[in-house]
């Protein structure tokens, strides 16, 4: 089986926000094909050189792509099937594997089986396909009431224990598979969904394609419970993303380093798994406006693209984007990008070039993908690890101080051997009396690779 995913750079992108669509979706208008607006993000993460695009929502729905109705039309806001097919086929042209966002914990009101149900009652076809109780009359006018997401009224919990719901569901799987030709799935609200359910799609998608990649929306909970053999490839590491960000804001280095050790230390619980990494996405802050000092994005993404697992960037924040969640709204959080007008703002470009620089020392030194997680000094501003794959060592050193700091730390290293920094010029360092004696600049970081 292939493992693609473990060399796997992501970029994350939110299309209804990024093409500028409507809020609502009429239906009774023909499709936009506002799809074709991306295609120059395409020769954008290519030029970054990203390989992996997790897009989403895509499919048609009533407003923010997360109340479904129908999984087998492309919303009508973002065009028809064709233009899907051909961006996917774009994508791929560039060696970039695309993964989609499955909604497969809800759907709408709108959804033609939730409309059966509200004509028929317990006389529909459908009517196990939802978790409702029929004795109890609910709000809006319904004859009944129903469980709904986290509360929502308007996301109709589908019941993942029905035959039949399972089976329609991974047909729309088998369709997106031969139609699109997608690489694989990112599951919505994945921790609150009946876990038995990914089993099923786990058999049924191994079986069309044994390199398909699956991975869960988890915010709390035992990751191993959804990564195995037998569910999913990985889920999302919330536990690191908070710590990537206020590790910095709080000067304590300690918080992300207790996490990355409990994760995938020696005796880590999560050693073992390709966790998905993130400085924000479409549901929090940008981490730009999360963060206290604007200089910190850089120790903050030297981190991200060198700690154990599988990187990604959420569209615009290679820039230093900010955004900030409504009261009632994500759409802050989920705007629309003028790529031509970003290119011609000079002042915004050191980000998105040390980025390109990581993603480029990523793919060329090994451990850094795959390698074992040791933590070799930490302090309030300033954090070093290594990473361990076979003979091959790499050390990283992050400094959150504003001040040019000075460290020595003990490494499992010998006298003599020289370390080589693949960040800052090939700068050179070596290990005397089982130490290494680092200068490190202002909010910034060292990749030292040993020299061969």
């Amino acid at each position: 089986m292939s493992n693609w995913f473990r060399d796997a750079i992501f970029y994350h992108i939110y299309p209804l926000g990024l093409c500028s669509a409507p809020a609502k979706n009429n239906f009774d208008l023909e499709p936009v094909s506002r799809l074709k607006d991306i295609y120059p993000w395409i020769s954008h993460m290519s030029n970054l050189g990203v390989n992996a695009l997790y897009i989403g929502p895509l499919f048609e729905s009533l407003s923010h792509g997360y109340d479904t109705v129908d999984y087998f039309m492309l919303d009508r806001r973002l065009g028809v099937n064709q233009d899907l097919t051909d961006f996917v086929a774009a994508c791929h042209s560039k060696n970039i594997m695309v993964i989609l966002d499955a909604v497969f914990n809800h759907v709408s009101r709108e959804h033609f089986a939730f409309r059966d149900v509200l004509l028929h009652g317990h006389n529909s076809s459908y009517a196990d396909w939802f978790f409702i109780n029929y004795d109890q009359p609910g709000q809006h006018g319904d004859p009944f009431t129903y469980e709904g997401w986290n509360g929502f009224h308007s996301l109709v919990k589908l019941n993942l224990n029905n035959t039949d719901v399972r089976n329609y569901l991974l047909s729309a799987v088998e369709f997106w598979m031969d139609k699109f030709g997608i690489d694989g799935l990112r599951l919505d609200a994945a921790d609150v969904m009946e876990k038995s359910f990914f089993n099923y799609l786990h058999s049924f998608c191994k079986s069309k394609r044994n390199d398909f990649w699956l991975m869960g929306e988890v915010i709390h909970g035992d990751y191993n419970e959804w990564v195995n053999p037998v569910r999913l490839d990985s889920v999302t590491n919330y536990e690191c993303y908070k710590g990537l960000w206020s590790s910095l804001n709080d000067g304590n280095y300690f918080e992300i380093s207790y996490a990355l050790n409990r994760q995938f230390g020696d005796k880590g619980i999560y050693k073992n798994l390709s966790l998905y990494n993130f400085a924000d996405n479409h549901d929090v802050d940008r981490v730009a406006s999360k963060l206290k000092e604007s200089r910190h994005l850089y120790p903050l993404y030297i981190l991200l693209f060198t700690m154990p697992g599988i990187p990604s960037i959420y569209y615009g924040s290679e820039w230093g984007l900010q955004g900030v969640k409504g009261e009632h709204s994500d759409a802050p959080l989920r705007p629309a990008i003028d790529l031509n007008s970003i290119y011609a703002d000079v002042n915004i470009k050191t980000l998105e070039s040390l980025i390109k620089e990581l993603i480029n020392i990523r793919k060329k030194i090994t451990p850094l993908r795959m390698g074992s997680y040791t933590s070799l000094y930490v302090a309030s501003l300033q954090f070093v690890f290594m990473r361990e794959c076979g003979k091959d060592k790499t050390v990283i050193a992050l400094n959150a101080s504003i001040e040019t700091i000075t460290t020595e730390t003990d490494i499992q290293l010998e006298d003599g051997v020289v370390l080589i920094d693949r960040l800052n010029n090939d700068e050179e360092f070596i290990v005397h009396n089982g130490k290494i004696k680092l200068l490190l600049n202002p909010t910034w970081g060292r990749i030292l690779e040993i020299k061969k």
